[in-house]
């Protein structure tokens, strides 16, 4: 017998990422307290924690707006965002702020916005309505798989002066979603030819232009080692540098902790010291230490805290349950675009976590990527909580209820462009 259901109850948004996403503000409360030792000016304790709070109830007001838009204005937005987002990467080329050696972030109405951030969730946006509009039968057509390609090298162009893991974040982030639109294994073949091309292009160019400014292989900036009493001198290398000393076969407990690898050493101190069941909250011993432990390197500290189990696995599965999450939304969609939205926030989140939690642990090359909703930033926690608002959102007006037959979206309720059916053909 079908049993009627109300609108409302119809139109609830997905619980279980509500409650990851709870989670993770809890761990990013507790754990940026207990990595910023380093902002403590004076007896000023809490004003940067107390900060760090209001950006995240920013964030929760962002996704909760968020998931109450309709999925279907994101094609809208993805039309805006696409120029907008250029405009800003090219701003911060030429104008932006430097931050460790490289221009990463601009002033806008007095508010600070990291380019790198807000274009991961365009990409994502443009990526869905792409590959929502190029459907056929067998995949997606070849116009599509170059609008794609062509996103992806426009974005790590503007890109390449902030380093080369952007640009391998947004080639996963494409080689999944075309894989989840249906794009047939030879034209993937194909592309990941291009983004080696394009890899090997990016890092030449960024030589060619260290030559030509006659700039020495590295930028210095300083901090101050609380601890040691004197001043520290962090490096940003480049590239080659840096895949020099990751795969150089001495083991790191032999090499002697210098200025080029302060920060490795300093979160593999703070994992070894953690273990397995961690010091307790706020009993870091390295917060003081490890230059940005409360931003690109929390993670070591979070181990540290809470030990390698429930701070390492723990976070770790908490984000793959996004995935997986994301997943089983997709899979009750009956239209390929908010399928291919879903889980591409998903896929956006994921693999940033798993970039930073990789670069901490010494499995990827150093490199700059924070935590998603817990690192301390402002645009990176802007632009992780309205990825996850638009996976809500989909939750919440794209998914059918296979026990109570709610019936799905009607054919009228999305542009006729985007009418394609979900290509994983789960629905």
């Amino acid at each position: 017998m079908e049993i009627e259901v109300s609108e409302k109850e119809k139109r609830r948004s997905d619980p279980y990422i509500w409650g990851i996403i709870i989670i993770l503000y809890i761990v990013s409360v507790v754990e940026v307290y207990s990595a910023i030792s380093r902002e403590i000016t004076g007896g000023d304790v809490y004003s940067p924690i107390i900060k760090h709070i209001m950006l995240l109830f920013s964030g929760f007001v962002i996704t909760y707006v968020t998931s109450q838009i309709h999925y279907k204005w994101f094609k809208v937005l993805a039309y805006l965002m696409i120029p907008l987002t250029i405009v800003l990467l090219v701003s911060i080329l030429f104008w932006g702020d430097t931050i460790n050696g490289a221009k990463r972030t601009i002033s806008v109405l007095g508010v600070s916005l990291q380019g790198s951030e807000v274009a991961k969730v365009t990409i994502v946006l443009a990526m869905a309505t792409v590959l929502a509009k190029t459907q056929i039968k067998r995949g997606v057509n070849m116009k599509g798989v170059l609008w794609v390609v062509g996103l992806v090298t426009i974005f790590s162009a503007l890109l390449f002066t902030q380093g080369l893991t952007n640009t391998l974040l947004f080639i996963g982030i494409s080689v999944c979603m075309m894989l989840i639109g249906g794009v047939e294994f030879y034209k993937l073949f194909g592309i990941l030819l291009v983004y080696v091309v394009l890899a090997l292009a990016v890092m030449q160019a960024k030589d060619l232009i260290t030559e030509v400014k006659a700039q020495p292989e590295t930028q210095e900036v300083t901090v101050q080692d609380r601890n040691e009493g004197d001043k520290v001198i962090v490096r940003s290398s480049t590239w080659k540098s840096r895949l020099k000393d990751f795969f150089d076969p001495t083991p790191e407990y032999e090499k002697e902790t210098t200025h080029k690898n302060l920060q490795e050493h300093r979160a593999a101190m703070a994992m070894a010291h953690g273990g397995i069941t961690g010091v307790g909250p706020g009993n870091s011993r390295e917060s003081s230490r490890l230059p940005l432990a409360f931003s690109d390197y929390i993670y070591a500290i979070i181990i540290e805290d809470l030990g390698f189990i429930v701070g390492g696995v723990g976070l770790l599965v908490a984000y793959l349950m996004i995935l997986a999450r994301a997943g089983l939304i997709a899979r009750r969609c009956t239209r390929a675009f908010p399928a291919l939205l879903v889980m591409g926030m998903a896929v956006m989140i994921v693999l940033q976590a798993l970039f930073n939690m990789a670069i901490v642990v010494g499995v990827f090359p150093v490199s700059g990527q924070p935590l998603p909703l817990i690192s301390k930033g402002g645009t990176s926690i802007w632009m992780m909580s309205f990825g996850f608002g638009v996976m809500l959102s989909v939750s919440r007006y794209a998914v059918k209820d296979s026990g109570k037959k709610i019936k799905t979206e009607k054919e009228n309720d999305l542009p006729e462009d985007l009418q394609a059916a979900n290509p994983t053909n789960l629905a």
